[in-house]
């Protein structure tokens, strides 16, 4: 059995912060425990597990230390397939080429004069699971311009299909062809269709919580596409191209597909899609005590279809209702909830949540889910365990 930790006892002791993660309590969820409560223990984290899990250029949240609305920017996660531009913001030009009339090259300056608006929004990776304890996710007030105005300026001709986004970061990638490789250098890339490109939705982000982005965010300029797994939402973006073909780049057609199997008349069936709209998916975060009181704490993320409700269930009990967190009531906020839990009794207890949006889309269970083949896009619902004593 793990022991309980207080904030008082913590600060009693004589404990090297840096050395508090591996008991379970990174130094920064200090400020989370008022005092006297208690962090219960969950006894299903990896020993292992750590903000370094994903290495010295990636970063993965520790999502008990979830408090508030935003991620700051010092711990929101961090992922990316190339390298790291160092991009210098006086030299940066935004290209914007393709079936426009006006094609440009755009300082930063220039795209800032286009609109100063905020934008809260959340979003995971797409591979965000239970191996990485759903630390692929964060949530953040983006200020910029919607990439609705930037296409209004160069003007969109009636014949682009697609857009793509193209990141400053780059590297070699292997084509196979009919037996033939090629060993191409390729800038990350991603695209929308016309009709999602041309939304009022899709958003030119050059801050990040009321300060300019970090170079892991993506300084000096990066594409938000609200509702949309993290992936599609490219950092250090330095040309938008319009056109008519389907964009079949390697992040596009091939890393980032989802395989589902079906049974029809017996036989299986399979078939790809490519990872877009998030899927409705709750996590329990953190369980507190105060006294005799027990508080369990999570998050929604998903497209941005309004939620009817979130619910948790204790040890196969039935489900009960959750309460949102109404400073998170953004369209594409994650949602914050929370579950008081009466009749606590000591030992290992299972909680579960699940979150049902308003088009009566239930999160899933991971048995439900067998019939996915491919790792992405996994939204099932999420068991803890976690010792009362």
């Amino acid at each position: 059995m793990r022991n309980q930790t207080t904030r008082r006892d913590v600060l009693r002791s004589g404990l090297a912060v840096a050395g508090l993660s591996f008991y379970g309590i990174p130094e920064w969820i200090l400020p989370v425990l008022a005092q006297d409560e208690i962090l219960v223990p969950f006894t299903d984290i990896p020993e292992s597990f750590g903000s370094g899990a994903l290495g010295p250029t990636r970063r993965v949240l520790d999502i008990r230390t979830i408090r508030e609305a935003l991620t700051s920017k010092d711990d929101f996660y961090t992922i990316q397939h190339f390298d790291k531009p160092d991009i210098n913001p006086d030299t940066f030009r935004l290209k914007v080429s393709g079936l426009v009339e006006r094609p440009a090259e755009l300082s930063l300056a220039q795209i800032r004069d286009m609109g100063n608006e905020n934008l809260v929004a959340g979003y995971e990776c797409s591979g965000n699971s239970p191996r990485m304890m759903q630390g692929l996710a964060s949530n953040g007030r983006w200020t910029g311009v919607p990439l609705q105005a930037l296409l209004n300026h160069v003007g969109v001709q009636a014949t682009a299909r697609e857009f793509v986004f193209f990141g400053a970061d780059h590297g070699e990638e292997n084509v196979d062809f009919r037996g033939t490789s090629y060993t191409l250098d390729q800038p990350f890339g991603r695209s929308l269709p016309r009709a999602d490109a041309l939304s009022t939705e899709p958003f030119l982000a050059y801050a990040l919580n009321g300060e300019p982005l970090t170079r892991e965010q993506g300084f000096p300029l990066r594409l938000v596409v609200p509702g949309w797994y993290g992936v599609c939402n490219v950092k250090w973006l330095t040309h938008v191209r319009a056109q008519k073909e389907r964009f079949l780049g390697k992040w596009q057609a091939r890393w980032y597909r989802t395989i589902w199997a079906e049974e029809i008349d017996g036989e299986i069936s399979y078939h790809e899609t490519e990872v877009g709209r998030m899927r409705v998916k709750s996590v329990i975060a953190r369980v507190t005590q105060l006294n005799d009181h027990y508080t369990v704490h999570g998050f929604v993320l998903n497209d941005g279809t309004p939620l009817r409700s979130v619910e948790v269930r204790v040890d196969n009990g039935p489900w009960q209702p959750a309460t949102l967190d109404t400073a998170t009531t953004d369209k594409y906020s994650w949602k914050l909830f929370k579950y008081e839990w009466n009749g606590v009794t000591p030992g290992e207890h299972t909680l579960v949540s699940r979150a049902i949006d308003a088009d009566g889309t239930v999160q899933p269970s991971a048995e439900a889910l067998e019939f996915k083949q491919t790792g992405l896009e996994n939204n099932a619902q999420f068991p803890r365990t976690v010792m009362v004593s």
